[in-house]
């Protein structure tokens, strides 16, 4: 025995039936009220009520052309700094009357692309993107749709998309001067994947020229906690003595912090710890992290104003650079000259 058949979705001329009129009656009520007598919108209203009534955003976008979308690549949603980043993103895009759908890329160029090609395909009417580093497809699919698109996290003028974000050469060099400028000489830095990482890449230049008198040694880990907490197991085990960690990453720093802490390394009397990013959760760590602040909810902000007034009045918007800035807390401590680093 079969149970009842599902109601059908009401749709227009199931509304306008009700209501005695006509459907483009109901969709100027819909869409423009206020061209429609008092009389006539309460009887639609009425009928809209009874139906239960929702409009298809699929039938409006079918007769208006609008979808009124734009479409988000970031590599991960499991980094706190790209929450950040798409919630004032879509708050953003909000006030423009616009959504926001977001897809992950896992750092890939390939999935990247096609993830793009799906997004246009339902529509979006814009595309924002993570640095500067994309496949052939990406940028092929972007010149062949004519789509309006902004590339995020990474400031380069130059590039063919209009850039909006910070100078990540510029971010690291901060951290690493503070260091320096406490003193310290013998400095580990634990940085995430390079691989199709420009923002990485970019940092990592930025640490690499620290000067005459400064050792340098990279580590590479995966972007978590547990990483950092690896990094550190490896930077204590080396038969260098460094007085610093700089992690370019606040998620790295707080695994290093966990390992030094685990190992019974003091932070900062015996080993001083510096981040980049400036998370939330490093204000509340103990001790507070000092980083390098990245303002990613303004670039968000920056990024729905910008590739809102692209779609909507073809504006097309300018390169625009954000200034990091460097956040003093308790993880970082003047070095004496005669210290060599963490007693193991």
């Amino acid at each position: 025995m079969t149970g009842p058949e599902p109601k059908k979705r009401a749709n227009l001329r199931d509304v306008a039936k009700a209501a005695g009129v006509s459907v483009a009656t109901v969709s100027r009520v819909l869409n423009a009220p206020g061209t429609v007598k008092l009389e006539t919108r309460e009887k639609v209203q009425a009928a809209i009520s009874e139906l239960r009534f929702v409009p298809s955003a699929a039938a409006r976008a079918i007769n208006s052309g609008r979808t009124r979308f734009v479409g988000a690549l970031v590599p991960t949603l499991d980094n706190a700094i790209f929450a950040r980043f798409l919630a004032a993103l879509e708050r953003t895009l909000g006030e423009h009357k616009l959504s926001l759908v977001v897809a992950t890329t896992h750092d890939d160029p390939g999935i990247e692309a096609a993830k793009a090609q799906n997004l246009v395909d339902i529509g979006a009417e814009g595309l924002i993107v993570s640095g500067i580093t994309h496949a052939p497809d990406l940028d092929a699919l972007i010149e062949r749709c004519q789509l309006p698109a902004i590339a995020t996290s990474f400031y380069a003028p130059d590039y063919g998309l209009p850039t909006i974000g910070y100078d990540n050469a510029a971010a690291a060099r901060l951290a690493l001067q503070h260091l320096t400028g406490l003193g310290h000489r013998r400095i580990a830095v634990v940085h995430g994947p390079r691989a199709n990482n420009d923002r990485t890449r970019a940092r990592l230049e930025g640490v690499l020229g620290a000067g005459d008198g400064v050792s340098v040694q990279c580590h590479e880990a995966v972007i978590s906690i547990s990483g950092g907490c690896d990094a550190a197991r490896v930077i204590l085990a080396a038969d260098a003595r460094v007085s610093a960690v700089m992690c370019l990453s606040d998620v790295l720093a707080t695994g290093v912090l966990f390992e030094l802490q685990r190992q019974g390394i003091r932070v900062p009397d015996e080993m001083s710890l510096m981040g980049l990013d400036d998370l939330p959760g490093s204000a509340h760590t103990a001790p507070g992290l000092t980083t390098v602040h990245l303002p990613v909810s303004r670039m968000g902000e920056a990024a729905a104003h910008a590739i809102a007034g692209w779609v909507e009045q073809r504006r097309v918007p300018r390169p625009y650079l954000l200034e990091p800035e460097l956040v003093l807390r308790a993880s970082t401590i003047r070095c004496d000259a005669s210290d060599s680093g963490a007693k193991k």
